[in-house]
């Protein structure tokens, strides 16, 4: 089994430590290398390559979405999860502009962080349950109001691969959307690929993106 690797940046001492043990206490996670301000977890970035970087965002030098910007940039391989005590739509929906694959708050269980870690390795969308409701919120407030034209790609869309695709880019896992459509995991897998091959996207996290950039969802 190949681990994931995951870069750790948090300026707390403290709080680093634990989250590293945490990790590394999972068989499949190792922590490659931990940074203490944004303008380091960069450079570890570029230098090591990491599956997964975990960004608070407060951090001294670059805070953590500037750092999220610059290695999604510079190592468009590397996913980025922000873990974060700021429950604020002003953060999270620039979190999600810039390219983080997930948004956790820091009260979250550890099972969340180690189940976040795992679906942004894996290219999925993760975002804490009260940010991914702002989502839902978002579409119900503005997407059903969208103007007439559909956005690109979405003409091509199975009435079917619309509600995954709304179901995906609140965050639902695989699981969470099999148990909500009454179908399949690798059912819904397929229809996220079929999504993304006709949207031209190549992640989960892209279609959140999208959503907001054409209105689906309201930022």
């Amino acid at each position: 089994m190949v681990p994931i690797r995951v870069l750790l940046a948090e300026d707390h001492n403290v709080v680093r430590e634990g989250l590293r043990l945490l990790l590394n206490a999972q068989p499949d996670i190792r922590v490659i290398g931990e940074a203490t301000n944004g303008r380091q977890a960069v450079a570890l970035a570029r230098e090591n390559c990491p599956d997964v970087a975990v960004l608070d965002i407060s951090m001294p030098d670059l805070d953590g979405l500037q750092a999220a910007s610059q290695i999604r940039a510079e190592c468009p391989q590397t996913q980025v999860l922000i873990l974060t005590m700021h429950e604020s739509d002003a953060y999270f929906f620039r979190a999600v502009e810039v390219g983080a694959a997930g948004y956790l708050l820091k009260k979250a269980a550890s099972e969340d962080l180690i189940n976040a870690v795992h679906a942004v390795a894996q290219g999925e969308a993760f975002f804490y349950p009260s940010m991914a409701r702002k989502l839902l919120e978002g579409y119900l407030k503005h997407g059903r109001s969208a103007p007439a034209a559909s956005p690109p790609g979405c003409d091509e869309l199975s009435d079917r691969e619309r509600e995954v695709l709304l179901l995906l880019v609140r965050g639902l896992s695989n699981q969470e959307i099999a148990g909500q459509l009454v179908i399949s995991p690798s059912t819904v897998q397929t229809h996220r690929g079929h999504i993304l091959r006709k949207l031209g996207l190549a992640t989960t996290i892209d279609l959140v993106r999208y959503a907001i950039r054409h209105g689906l969802i309201e930022a």
